[in-house]
């Protein structure tokens, strides 16, 4: 079916722009845009009203909890909730029950997706047999099976030699390493980022240090190896110049953070709050700030939501003892418009790093509004207040730290390969 789309708002985050135009879709693709281009006779006319349309979110690092434990989340749940979110691409982490760490548990968790998700979704693997961080993983069967990337999540690999081993048969067949950069040993236990706050709540903390002592190991041996490496978050200012330094030397480092990092800082835990208690934990007003900044920069590619579904048990316990993590797959645009209505990133700065980038990093089509590219859009209103409200979450787990908050943002429609898949009523 061709679809026009006039009267819209077009983000492009390659070309950096957010203007008034019109756009063509034919047979799943893009096909032309411009304020220009008129309607073919025939074709399904969709009015923007004036409303954003930008290429659909390619959410890096997603936790679907099949198989396993299919009670805090489905590929069928997710899906929804990912297009409810303006999601069209979810890249889901090996982080299950067991471990995506062979072709056959992967090729069942990529057929169960074709079957219940109405969003693309697209596997990473575990890059050690059950996150164990003895013994690799057949890279390259995985990635002959589908695997767009390897990572042991947060089971941070402590063996160098492993970790080293890995990365030199990673760099052989060109697969890309996606590392949680924080030093183990001391991110041990912790509940709380160290400070004043922390201790008048007699948390357990860790330093900000330990994520830059994590990522410069890392870094050491990408120069050592030459393997493609992406940091799933950076959270603290103090891992920013080692970041930077990479880069500048020309290796093959990407970066991203999470959209609670981009907008809560640690007092939002107020009196023991365990809907915020997310790993790494979340950092300082000033830390937040810092990142924000990498975000517009560019030193920091991409944002993600980390979505992590938890369910009432494992949250409902004292702050120490409660699980991490939180749900986010409706809620990233939403929280993302905070920082554009606070005028700190713009609308193609934010799809940049929501979509453009993780697509380029993991090599998938769209993120983009060229013509050619795959007709993955969300249009969306970027000033609709409501209030959230967590039980309207399609995820089955209703762990998100906005509940109750006021926010700016409504997902209208979400397209996929030009198929309508969400609607909002």
């Amino acid at each position: 079916m061709s679809t026009f789309f006039t009267n819209a708002r077009l983000i492009d985050p390659k070309a950096g722009t957010d203007e008034p135009g019109n756009l063509l879709i034919e047979n799943g693709h893009i096909v032309a845009r411009g304020a220009e281009i008129l309607s073919p006779e025939g074709v399904q006319v969709v009015d923007c009203g004036g409303k954003c349309l930008a290429p659909g979110i390619v959410d890096l690092g997603v936790k679907v909890c099949e198989p396993g434990e299919r009670h805090k989340e489905s590929f069928k749940s997710a899906g929804q909730a990912a297009a409810a979110g303006g999601v069209t691409t979810m890249v889901t982490r090996p982080d299950t029950t067991p471990t995506i760490d062979n072709p056959e548990t992967l090729e069942f968790v990529t057929r169960r997706a074709k079957e219940a998700a109405p969003v693309n979704v697209v596997a990473m693997a575990a890059l050690t047999k059950g996150r164990a961080g003895r013994e690799m993983t057949e890279i390259g069967f995985l990635m002959d099976a589908g695997a767009v990337a390897f990572t042991d999540c947060d089971h941070v690999v402590t063996s160098t030699k492993v970790l080293s081993r890995a990365m030199t048969y990673a760099r052989s067949l060109g697969a890309l390493i996606i590392a949680h950069p924080q030093e183990p040993i001391l991110s041990q236990g912790a509940a709380a980022t160290s400070g004043k706050f922390a201790s008048l709540r007699g948390l357990p903390t860790v330093s900000p240090m330990a994520e830059r002592m994590g990522l410069d190991r890392d870094l050491a041996l990408v120069e050592m190896t030459g393997v493609k490496y992406h940091a799933d978050q950076i959270t603290t200012s103090r891992a920013l110049p080692a970041l930077e330094r990479a880069k500048t030397n020309g290796f093959d480092v990407t970066a991203g953070t999470s959209i609670h990092h981009l907008t809560l800082n640690e007092l939002d835990v107020a009196d023991y709050r365990t809907f915020f208690k997310v790993k790494p934990p979340l950092r300082s007003e000033e830390d937040r700030m810092a990142i924000v900044e990498a975000v517009k920069s560019g030193l920091i590619d991409v944002i993600s939501s980390m979505h992590t579904p938890q369910d009432e048990e494992s949250k409902r316990l004292p702050f120490e003892e409660a699980a991490g993590g939180a749900v986010a797959l409706e809620t990233l645009l939403p929280a993302a418009m905070r920082l554009y209505h606070a005028e700190q990133l713009t609308l193609p700065e934010l799809f940049r790093a929501m979509s453009f980038n993780p697509a380029k990093r993991l090599e998938l089509p769209g993120g983009t509004l060229d013509e050619g590219a795959p007709a993955d859009l969300v249009l969306f209103d970027p000033d609709a207040p409501f209030v959230m409200d967590r039980f309207k979450l399609h995820s089955k787990s209703k762990n998100t730290p906005f509940d109750g908050q006021r926010m700016q943002g409504k997902v209208l429609a979400t397209y996929v390969a030009g198929s309508c898949v969400y609607r909002r009523d």
